[in-house]
Protein backbone atom coordinates (compact mmCIF):
# COMPACT_ATOMS: atom_id res chain seq x y z
CA UNK A 1 0.00 0.00 0.00
CA UNK A 2 1.32 3.52 -0.61
CA UNK A 3 2.77 4.96 2.47
CA UNK A 4 0.85 7.33 4.40
CA UNK A 5 3.20 8.99 5.92
CA UNK A 6 2.87 11.04 2.45
CA UNK A 7 0.41 12.66 3.82
CA UNK A 8 2.84 15.39 5.54
CA UNK A 9 3.67 16.12 1.74
CA UNK A 10 2.69 19.49 0.46
CA UNK A 11 -0.55 18.95 -2.04
CA UNK A 12 -0.17 19.46 -5.59
CA UNK A 13 -3.68 20.98 -7.13
CA UNK A 14 -3.90 20.41 -10.70
CA UNK A 15 -6.76 22.06 -12.37
CA UNK A 16 -7.64 21.04 -16.03
CA UNK A 17 -9.86 23.79 -17.09
CA UNK A 18 -11.44 22.61 -20.54
CA UNK A 19 -10.41 19.94 -23.11
CA UNK A 20 -13.23 18.70 -24.19
CA UNK A 21 -16.11 20.57 -22.47
CA UNK A 22 -18.62 22.71 -24.47
CA UNK A 23 -20.45 25.82 -23.27
CA UNK A 24 -23.38 23.82 -23.97
CA UNK A 25 -21.91 21.27 -20.90
CA UNK A 26 -20.80 24.34 -18.46
CA UNK A 27 -20.98 27.75 -19.78
CA UNK A 28 -17.49 28.51 -17.06
CA UNK A 29 -15.90 26.85 -19.59
CA UNK A 30 -13.03 28.69 -20.95
CA UNK A 31 -12.66 28.33 -24.74
CA UNK A 32 -10.85 31.50 -25.93
CA UNK A 33 -7.60 32.40 -25.32
CA UNK A 34 -7.90 35.16 -23.30
CA UNK A 35 -10.92 33.20 -21.72
CA UNK A 36 -8.43 30.24 -21.07
CA UNK A 37 -5.52 32.90 -20.07
CA UNK A 38 -7.88 34.77 -17.29
CA UNK A 39 -8.91 31.37 -15.85
CA UNK A 40 -5.85 29.74 -15.92
CA UNK A 41 -4.79 32.61 -13.59
CA UNK A 42 -7.39 32.89 -11.22
CA UNK A 43 -6.75 28.98 -10.74
CA UNK A 44 -3.33 29.61 -9.66
CA UNK A 45 -4.36 32.72 -7.87
CA UNK A 46 -6.58 30.36 -5.88
CA UNK A 47 -4.17 27.57 -4.95
CA UNK A 48 -3.98 25.22 -8.21
CA UNK A 49 0.14 23.87 -8.11
CA UNK A 50 -0.46 22.81 -11.71
CA UNK A 51 -2.91 24.12 -15.03
CA UNK A 52 -3.65 21.70 -17.50
CA UNK A 53 -5.02 23.27 -20.64
CA UNK A 54 -6.72 22.78 -24.24
CA UNK A 55 -7.18 25.12 -27.26
CA UNK A 56 -10.08 25.83 -29.04
CA UNK A 57 -9.58 22.92 -31.68
CA UNK A 58 -7.92 19.45 -30.60
CA UNK A 59 -7.38 18.83 -34.29
CA UNK A 60 -4.69 21.46 -34.96
CA UNK A 61 -1.34 19.98 -34.85
CA UNK A 62 2.15 21.67 -35.18
CA UNK A 63 2.78 25.08 -35.55
CA UNK A 64 -1.05 25.60 -35.78
CA UNK A 65 -1.37 24.16 -32.58
CA UNK A 66 1.30 26.19 -31.07
CA UNK A 67 0.13 29.35 -32.37
CA UNK A 68 -3.05 29.03 -30.34
CA UNK A 69 -1.03 27.41 -27.42
CA UNK A 70 1.02 31.08 -27.67
CA UNK A 71 -1.56 33.46 -28.25
CA UNK A 72 -3.47 32.05 -24.54
CA UNK A 73 -0.63 31.34 -22.73
CA UNK A 74 2.51 33.75 -23.58
CA UNK A 75 1.29 36.68 -22.00
CA UNK A 76 0.67 34.74 -18.59
CA UNK A 77 4.11 32.88 -18.74
CA UNK A 78 5.79 36.67 -19.76
CA UNK A 79 4.96 37.76 -16.37
CA UNK A 80 4.48 34.18 -14.46
CA UNK A 81 7.18 32.20 -16.34
CA UNK A 82 7.60 29.77 -13.11
CA UNK A 83 4.35 28.58 -13.23
CA UNK A 84 3.35 24.85 -13.84
CA UNK A 85 1.58 23.92 -16.97
CA UNK A 86 0.63 21.97 -19.71
CA UNK A 87 -1.00 21.69 -23.17
CA UNK A 88 -2.58 18.06 -24.12
CA UNK A 89 -2.12 15.75 -26.98
CA UNK A 90 -3.17 16.54 -30.60
CA UNK A 91 -5.41 14.25 -32.35
CA UNK A 92 -2.61 12.71 -35.06
CA UNK A 93 -0.52 9.62 -35.74
CA UNK A 94 2.36 8.84 -33.73
CA UNK A 95 3.35 10.42 -30.55
CA UNK A 96 5.71 13.12 -32.36
CA UNK A 97 2.72 14.02 -34.20
CA UNK A 98 0.71 14.43 -31.14
CA UNK A 99 3.70 16.13 -28.85
CA UNK A 100 5.02 18.00 -31.88
CA UNK A 101 3.34 21.28 -31.12
CA UNK A 102 4.73 21.11 -27.38
CA UNK A 103 8.37 21.30 -28.91
CA UNK A 104 7.18 24.33 -30.87
CA UNK A 105 5.75 26.14 -27.94
CA UNK A 106 8.40 25.41 -25.85
CA UNK A 107 11.11 27.14 -28.03
CA UNK A 108 8.94 30.46 -27.08
CA UNK A 109 8.04 29.69 -23.31
CA UNK A 110 8.44 27.84 -20.55
CA UNK A 111 7.27 24.24 -20.69
CA UNK A 112 8.32 21.41 -17.79
CA UNK A 113 5.38 18.85 -18.41
CA UNK A 114 4.09 16.93 -21.34
CA UNK A 115 0.66 14.19 -21.26
CA UNK A 116 1.81 11.18 -22.08
CA UNK A 117 -1.54 8.06 -22.27
CA UNK A 118 0.52 5.22 -21.82
CA UNK A 119 -2.34 2.35 -23.05
CA UNK A 120 -5.52 1.98 -24.85
CA UNK A 121 -9.10 2.00 -23.82
CA UNK A 122 -12.64 2.07 -25.18
CA UNK A 123 -14.41 5.68 -25.02
CA UNK A 124 -18.01 5.86 -25.64
CA UNK A 125 -21.50 7.22 -24.93
CA UNK A 126 -24.73 5.19 -24.36
CA UNK A 127 -26.39 4.71 -28.36
CA UNK A 128 -30.16 4.87 -28.91
CA UNK A 129 -30.18 1.81 -27.64
CA UNK A 130 -28.71 2.84 -24.33
CA UNK A 131 -26.13 0.27 -25.21
CA UNK A 132 -22.34 1.38 -25.29
CA UNK A 133 -20.92 3.11 -28.95
CA UNK A 134 -18.13 5.00 -29.62
CA UNK A 135 -14.32 4.19 -30.86
CA UNK A 136 -11.08 2.81 -29.61
CA UNK A 137 -8.45 5.02 -27.31
CA UNK A 138 -5.12 3.69 -28.67
CA UNK A 139 -1.97 4.33 -28.05
CA UNK A 140 0.93 1.64 -28.47
CA UNK A 141 3.72 0.10 -26.89
CA UNK A 142 6.01 1.96 -29.82
CA UNK A 143 3.81 5.13 -29.52
CA UNK A 144 4.62 5.13 -25.48
CA UNK A 145 8.19 4.42 -26.42
CA UNK A 146 8.42 7.23 -28.39
CA UNK A 147 6.55 9.61 -26.06
CA UNK A 148 8.74 8.91 -23.21
CA UNK A 149 11.94 9.74 -25.84
CA UNK A 150 10.65 12.68 -26.61
CA UNK A 151 10.44 13.71 -22.82
CA UNK A 152 13.78 12.55 -22.02
CA UNK A 153 15.20 14.64 -25.46
CA UNK A 154 13.19 18.29 -24.25
CA UNK A 155 13.16 17.64 -20.48
CA UNK A 156 9.29 17.55 -19.93
CA UNK A 157 8.45 15.35 -17.16
CA UNK A 158 5.45 13.02 -18.19
CA UNK A 159 2.10 13.56 -16.91
CA UNK A 160 0.83 10.20 -17.46
CA UNK A 161 -2.65 9.86 -17.61
CA UNK A 162 -4.28 6.20 -16.11
CA UNK A 163 -7.35 5.10 -17.71
CA UNK A 164 -7.48 1.74 -16.70
CA UNK A 165 -4.93 -0.77 -14.60
CA UNK A 166 -3.06 -1.75 -17.84
CA UNK A 167 -1.67 1.47 -18.74
CA UNK A 168 -0.28 1.13 -14.65
CA UNK A 169 0.78 -1.90 -15.68
CA UNK A 170 3.24 0.14 -18.54
CA UNK A 171 3.84 2.47 -16.21
CA UNK A 172 5.43 0.05 -13.82
CA UNK A 173 7.74 -1.77 -16.19
CA UNK A 174 9.34 1.61 -17.38
CA UNK A 175 9.78 2.25 -13.41
CA UNK A 176 11.34 -1.28 -12.73
CA UNK A 177 13.50 -1.13 -15.63
CA UNK A 178 14.52 2.05 -14.48
CA UNK A 179 13.64 3.66 -17.64
CA UNK A 180 10.63 6.31 -16.88
CA UNK A 181 11.79 9.85 -17.22
CA UNK A 182 12.38 12.57 -14.59
CA UNK A 183 9.15 14.12 -13.83
CA UNK A 184 6.70 11.47 -14.13
CA UNK A 185 3.74 11.77 -12.12
CA UNK A 186 0.89 9.10 -12.00
CA UNK A 187 -2.69 10.47 -12.83
CA UNK A 188 -5.52 8.45 -11.96
CA UNK A 189 -8.15 8.31 -13.74
CA UNK A 190 -11.90 7.17 -12.49
CA UNK A 191 -14.39 6.83 -14.60
CA UNK A 192 -17.88 8.41 -13.20
CA UNK A 193 -21.44 7.17 -13.30
CA UNK A 194 -21.48 10.17 -16.59
CA UNK A 195 -18.49 8.62 -18.55
CA UNK A 196 -15.86 10.40 -20.30
CA UNK A 197 -18.35 12.75 -22.51
CA UNK A 198 -20.69 13.26 -20.24
CA UNK A 199 -23.41 12.67 -22.40
CA UNK A 200 -25.34 10.19 -20.75
CA UNK A 201 -25.58 7.97 -17.50
CA UNK A 202 -24.05 4.27 -17.79
CA UNK A 203 -21.31 4.15 -20.05
CA UNK A 204 -17.89 4.70 -18.70
CA UNK A 205 -14.02 3.30 -18.39
CA UNK A 206 -11.61 1.88 -15.95
CA UNK A 207 -12.40 1.68 -12.22
CA UNK A 208 -15.50 3.24 -10.47
CA UNK A 209 -14.52 6.39 -8.10
CA UNK A 210 -15.02 4.11 -4.91
CA UNK A 211 -12.21 3.59 -2.00
CA UNK A 212 -11.65 -0.25 -2.58
CA UNK A 213 -10.87 0.95 -6.44
CA UNK A 214 -8.07 3.57 -5.07
CA UNK A 215 -6.87 1.11 -2.88
CA UNK A 216 -5.85 -1.17 -5.16
CA UNK A 217 -4.30 1.25 -7.34
CA UNK A 218 -2.17 2.05 -4.39
CA UNK A 219 -1.41 -1.85 -3.85
CA UNK A 220 -0.18 -1.55 -7.69
CA UNK A 221 2.18 1.62 -6.75
CA UNK A 222 3.21 -0.08 -3.22
CA UNK A 223 7.45 0.59 -3.34
CA UNK A 224 7.43 3.17 -5.40
CA UNK A 225 7.77 6.57 -4.81
CA UNK A 226 5.96 8.11 -7.88
CA UNK A 227 3.65 10.57 -6.72
CA UNK A 228 0.26 10.21 -8.36
CA UNK A 229 -2.84 12.29 -8.08
CA UNK A 230 -6.46 11.11 -8.35
CA UNK A 231 -9.38 12.30 -10.72
CA UNK A 232 -13.35 11.33 -11.60
CA UNK A 233 -14.22 11.64 -15.29
CA UNK A 234 -17.85 12.71 -16.15
CA UNK A 235 -18.75 12.97 -12.16
CA UNK A 236 -17.72 15.42 -8.89
CA UNK A 237 -14.90 14.33 -7.67
CA UNK A 238 -15.35 15.46 -4.16
CA UNK A 239 -18.87 14.03 -4.13
CA UNK A 240 -17.15 10.42 -3.47
CA UNK A 241 -14.58 8.88 -1.14
CA UNK A 242 -11.33 9.15 -3.79
CA UNK A 243 -10.69 12.83 -2.97
CA UNK A 244 -10.27 12.49 0.75
CA UNK A 245 -8.69 9.05 0.77
CA UNK A 246 -6.38 9.87 -1.46
CA UNK A 247 -5.27 13.35 0.82
CA UNK A 248 -5.30 10.83 3.42
CA UNK A 249 -3.00 8.12 1.80
CA UNK A 250 0.19 11.19 0.50
CA UNK A 251 -2.04 11.42 -3.11
CA UNK A 252 -2.97 14.66 -4.77
CA UNK A 253 -6.04 16.05 -6.35
CA UNK A 254 -7.14 16.82 -10.34
CA UNK A 255 -9.97 18.87 -10.69
CA UNK A 256 -11.32 21.10 -13.61
CA UNK A 257 -14.03 21.68 -15.76
CA UNK A 258 -12.21 18.98 -18.63
CA UNK A 259 -13.72 16.29 -16.02
CA UNK A 260 -16.76 17.07 -14.05
CA UNK A 261 -19.65 16.52 -14.69
CA UNK A 262 -22.88 17.34 -12.04
CA UNK A 263 -26.19 18.00 -14.22
CA UNK A 264 -27.33 20.02 -11.10
CA UNK A 265 -24.87 22.31 -11.24
CA UNK A 266 -22.49 24.09 -13.21
CA UNK A 267 -19.97 25.53 -11.29
CA UNK A 268 -16.00 27.50 -12.53
CA UNK A 269 -12.57 25.90 -12.23
CA UNK A 270 -12.24 28.50 -9.23
CA UNK A 271 -14.71 27.00 -7.58
CA UNK A 272 -13.62 23.41 -8.04
CA UNK A 273 -9.67 24.30 -7.15
CA UNK A 274 -11.25 25.69 -3.51
CA UNK A 275 -12.98 22.76 -3.23
CA UNK A 276 -10.04 21.34 -2.96
CA UNK A 277 -7.93 23.92 -1.34
CA UNK A 278 -10.64 23.26 1.58
CA UNK A 279 -10.49 19.45 1.45
CA UNK A 280 -6.88 19.36 1.92
CA UNK A 281 -6.48 21.93 4.84
CA UNK A 282 -9.28 19.37 6.84
CA UNK A 283 -7.57 16.78 6.18
CA UNK A 284 -4.33 18.93 7.63
CA UNK A 285 -1.82 19.27 4.73
CA UNK A 286 -0.43 22.53 3.27
CA UNK A 287 -0.94 23.14 -0.30
CA UNK A 288 2.54 22.80 -2.38
CA UNK A 289 4.10 25.60 -3.43
CA UNK A 290 5.98 25.85 -7.23
CA UNK A 291 9.55 25.28 -5.59
CA UNK A 292 7.84 21.83 -3.74
CA UNK A 293 6.30 20.63 -6.59
CA UNK A 294 9.44 20.52 -8.63
CA UNK A 295 11.11 19.47 -5.82
CA UNK A 296 8.03 16.38 -5.57
CA UNK A 297 8.06 15.65 -9.00
CA UNK A 298 11.29 15.67 -9.67
CA UNK A 299 11.04 17.64 -12.70
CA UNK A 300 14.04 18.20 -15.17
CA UNK A 301 16.09 21.54 -15.22
CA UNK A 302 14.33 24.03 -18.19
CA UNK A 303 15.53 22.87 -21.98
CA UNK A 304 17.74 25.29 -22.35
CA UNK A 305 16.29 25.38 -25.41
CA UNK A 306 13.77 27.45 -24.60
CA UNK A 307 13.28 30.89 -25.26
CA UNK A 308 12.05 34.11 -23.35
CA UNK A 309 8.15 34.18 -23.39
CA UNK A 310 7.25 36.21 -26.03
CA UNK A 311 3.96 36.84 -28.09
CA UNK A 312 2.87 34.47 -31.01
CA UNK A 313 4.42 35.75 -34.64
Amino acid sequence: MADASRSEVPVLIEAAINGGTTKDRNPNVPVTPHEIRADAKRCFDAGATIVHAHNDDIRLTGMDAAVRYLEAWAPLLAAHPDVLWYPTLCVAQGARAKLEHVRLVGEQVPVRMAAVDPGSTNLGTPGADGLPEGNVYANSYADVREAFAMCEEHGWGPQLAIYEPGFLQCVLTYHRAGRLPAGSMVKLYFGGEWGMWARGRGVTFGLPPTANALLAYLDMLDGTDLPWSVSVWGGDLMATPVARLALERGGHLHVGLEEHYDPARSPTNVELVEQAVALAADVGRSLATTEQAVSELGLPSPAATAGSPAAPH
